[in-house]
């Protein structure tokens, strides 16, 4: 797999666009960041996973997932090597990634509209 791979199966979910972030292409899913390709040059895809998901990917593919080094990888942040990634592994990862942020998505806007009619 490889970048055009990535961005292929990224903007193939519902709702995904491809955006920029520090001057790097990102995937995001009504305005929030699930995927980005901002390692590209180094032959990875970063995915934003929680710890534990990123713990079973880790453990599961080893030579295709590894945390992203420091702080952000201790929050989820997750890079997939592209070169040793199949379509069915990639494509799995994404929509990992996706689903994450769709239910954070949904959560928020439900607190939302929670905290708006108790402040009624």
């Amino acid at each position: 797999m490889n970048g055009d791979d990535f961005r292929r199966i990224a903007l193939s979910f519902e709702g995904a666009e491809e955006s920029s972030h520090m001057g790097a292409p990102d995937f995001r899913v009504q305005g929030k960041i699930f995927a980005t390709l901002a390692s590209q040059n180094q032959g990875y895809g970063n995915l934003k996973l929680t710890p534990e998901q990123q713990a079973d990917f880790v453990r599961e593919l080893p030579d295709v997932f590894l945390p992203i080094p420091g702080g952000w990888g201790k929050m989820g942040m997750t890079h997939i090597r592209l070169a040793a990634a199949s379509e069915d592994v990639l494509t799995g990862a994404l929509h990992t990634a996706w689903q994450l942020r769709m239910d954070k998505n949904t959560s928020t806007e439900k607190k939302k509209k929670s905290s708006f009619r108790s402040r009624r």
